[in-house]
């Protein structure tokens, strides 16, 4: 592919190329207010979905690709810029042997709390401080599969927007709201919501298929080693368990998740 926005950088000490591989550093996506996505098929859905990269990179094995010429095109008329890079580069930016022949870098899209409207969908997920980013990625990406409104961050959680969890979404980190708050302005805004709002604990007697579900429904998700704490929990309409029938005496977040964004839908 040639077309004259098109640049080409071959040396890994251009500051371009420094800036991407720096978007693997949290202080550095909360200071650019950018962040890093992946494969081809992530950028076109994202452009079809309404965003435009500020930089598209992509390898020599990747410019006859039909989507790759029109994301190109369509990149450079929102005015972001257009690299095509070496193997090498794609592995350093990637920090894989192995990277996709496409690289795009996006401003975040964080979304305050107030701006949410409960009665755009029938089930909402928040999560307190969750910790891992393929956690936090793959319930973006069930939430989505499940028609959910949106991903609420309660308090102190991983970043959204790093590179492990846009990788486990999938794409669908384009797809799903995310919004963030302290949890006092979660419990100030909890107050004023108009369905149930549905907490996990390994100590509730509430089977979770029983609870009352009552559209637009909240579930609320604690953290990965400590669960939901008494004040979030104390916040629920109901608290539930997912029963545990073999030797294992708990589920990955995610799973437990998914289990109750599905239950709630």
């Amino acid at each position: 592919m040639t077309a004259s926005f098109i640049r080409e950088i071959t040396s890994l000490a251009n500051e371009t190329v420094k800036m991407v591989r720096s978007l693997h550093l949290r202080k550095d996506r909360e200071a650019s207010g950018l962040f890093l996505a992946e494969g081809l098929k992530i950028a076109t859905e994202a452009m079809q979905l309404g965003y435009a990269p500020q930089v598209l990179m992509f390898g020599p094995d990747a410019t006859a690709h039909p989507l790759l010429q029109q994301l190109a095109r369509h990149t450079s008329e929102q005015g972001g810029e257009v690299i095509q890079v070496t193997r090498d580069i794609l592995e350093k930016v990637s920090r894989r042997d192995n990277p996709q022949m496409v690289v795009a870098i996006f401003h975040q899209f964080y979304r305050e709390l107030s701006s949410l409207q409960p009665d755009d969908a029938t089930c909402w997920v928040a999560l307190q401080a969750v910790r891992d980013p393929g956690n936090l990625g793959t319930i973006v990406r069930t939430a989505d599969a499940a028609g959910c409104g949106g991903v609420i961050l309660v308090g102190d959680c991983c970043d959204a927007f790093s590179v492990e969890a846009v990788r486990a979404t999938m794409g669908s980190i384009f797809a799903t709201p995310i919004y963030r708050a302290t949890v006092s302005e979660f419990i100030s805004w909890r107050a004023h919501w108009p369905g149930a709002v549905i907490g996990t604990l390994l100590s509730a007697t509430e089977d979770f298929r029983t609870a009352p579900y009552r559209a637009p429904n909240l579930i609320l998700m604690g953290n990965e080693q400590q669960g939901l704490p008494a004040e979030l929990a104390n916040l629920c309409d109901v608290n539930v368990k997912i029963p545990m029938r073999g030797r294992a005496d708990s589920l990955n977040l995610s799973i437990a998740t998914g289990v109750m964004i599905y239950a709630a839908t």
